[in-house]
Order: structure tokens, then sequence, then C-alpha cells
């Protein structure tokens, strides 16, 4: 799949963007393409993964999504590096080990949940106030096809990304027509997410699933690679989905047609 970015030139040029958790697969992709079309770009993610990854981007922050001060403080942070703040894309969250949720402990409930959903709920609060004083607010956030699909052994992850989706929404609603908030849900992607995480593994395990057996239950025949994510996006920051809010594109070759 071409590097090249595939929209024209201008289009993009000077949008002021933070990208949270944007250190794994998918965001340095994403950071790639966005500085690539002219976006000035900050990105925030763990301590862990920016001493992996962090020279992917012009200006990254430590950031514990987990902790609501730690994102006010690095969203205020961002904010005064770019001089305000048109977009936000937000790819923060997690899974746990693969168990039954009947079986899922309750800290690891707890868990999830504060890094998939209170971490989404903490990013939108922050970043909003300053949305709003752009001409040109947007917010993407990143959920999962498990939030709307359900699926064995995901535990506590396919509720957290499905309260997202609402949230998503809810927010959409609230903050029309000033800012438009929408959401991508990715099926599996070959990332370092599948094996482990990036910032919490040292992202050589084994996969979660054989990304060659995944591709080949998937219609278009192939497992997803970041850029399939990283398009959908730029289509949601740009003026091209100006009259849409409150929804959610699913990425997933075809395996889930809502």
């Amino acid at each position: 799949m071409q590097d090249t970015p595939l929209w024209a030139d201008g289009v993009f040029k000077g949008q002021r963007l933070l990208v949270t958790g944007g250190l794994g697969g998918i965001g340095r992709a994403l950071v790639s393409q966005c500085q690539a079309l002219g976006m000035e770009v900050v990105v925030t993610d763990l301590a862990a993964s920016m001493e992996r990854h962090g020279h992917s981007a012009n200006h990254c922050i430590a950031m514990d999504a987990k902790n609501a001060a730690s994102v006010q403080t690095a969203v205020q942070q961002a904010v005064a590096h770019l001089g305000g703040l048109d977009a936000c894309v937000n790819l923060v969250g997690y899974m746990s080990e693969a168990r039954a949720l009947g079986d899922t402990e309750v800290s690891v409930w707890d868990d999830v949940l504060r890094g998939n959903l209170d971490s989404a709920f903490y990013i939108s609060k922050y970043v909003l106030p300053h949305l709003h004083q752009s001409a040109r607010g947007n917010l993407v956030h990143v959920s999962s096809g498990l939030g709307a699909w359900p699926r064995p052994l995901y535990g506590a992850y396919g509720p957290a990304k499905a309260g997202l989706l609402l949230m998503m929404r809810e927010l959409a609603l609230e903050n029309a027509p000033k800012v438009r908030i929408n959401a991508v849900a990715p099926g599996a992607v070959n990332t370092a997410f599948l094996r482990g995480g990036t910032g919490r593994s040292d992202e050589s395990a084994a996969p979660r699933v054989d990304p060659s057996a995944y591709g080949q239950v998937v219609p278009l025949g192939r497992i997803a690679e970041p850029l399939d994510v990283v398009q959908p996006i730029l289509f949601l920051l740009s003026p091209a989905s100006a009259y849409m809010t409150g929804q959610t594109l699913h990425i997933n070759g075809g395996t889930y047609m809502p």
C-alpha cells in the first residue's frame, strides 16, 4: 500500500492536531501522514512508549490517560505548544488477556474501563473547550468493531468500546454545530496492539490472532494494516465529511456490516 498522501495539497495545511495515544502502529502512521499533509502535530502517550517510539513525532508529551489530572496537563501543554487546537484524534486503548466476561477479575474490569472509556471521557472533556475556539473543531475517537459486534473472550474491552461509541454520539449532539465528533471502529489491525500493546509490552509476543489466518475469513482477503485506518480518520478530519457528526465508520474488510 502506498505511503504517499491521497489528499489534495493544502486541504489540511496548518491544521493543529493532537493525537492521544499516538505512538502505536496506527498512531505513527497517522502522524506521518498528517505531517506530510502540512498539519502541526502534538502526540501524547505513555512514557514507556516515548522511550521506544518518541522519535516519530515533532513534539511528544508523556500522559497517563487513566489519570484525569495527567490528561488535563498534557492537553494544556499541547495547546500551548500549538497555539490553539483544531482537531484531536484519540487512539488510547488496550485489551486485557483473553478471558470470559464472567471470569474477569473486578480489578481487570476496572482497569480496562479506565483505559478505554474513562480515558476517552477525560480527553473529550479537556479538548472540547479548545476545539470550540476553532473554526473547524473536530474530534475523532478510535473505538473497535467489538464495541458493536460482541465476540467471546474479550472481557471488558467490548463493553468499554461500546460505551465509547454511545458517549461519542452524545457528545456530538451536545457540541453541534460548533464541533464535529465522529468515530472509527476497526477490526483487527496488524500492529503491536495484537502483541501486547505499545508501551504495555515489549511488542514481541505472539499475536492475539494470527494475521494470515484472520485474513482468510475476511471478505476482502487480508487483515487491516495501519493505513487502512488512517485514511478514514483523515476523511473525518477533512472538509469532505463536513456534514457528518455522531457517526461511526466500521473498517473491517467486510467482516461486520451493521
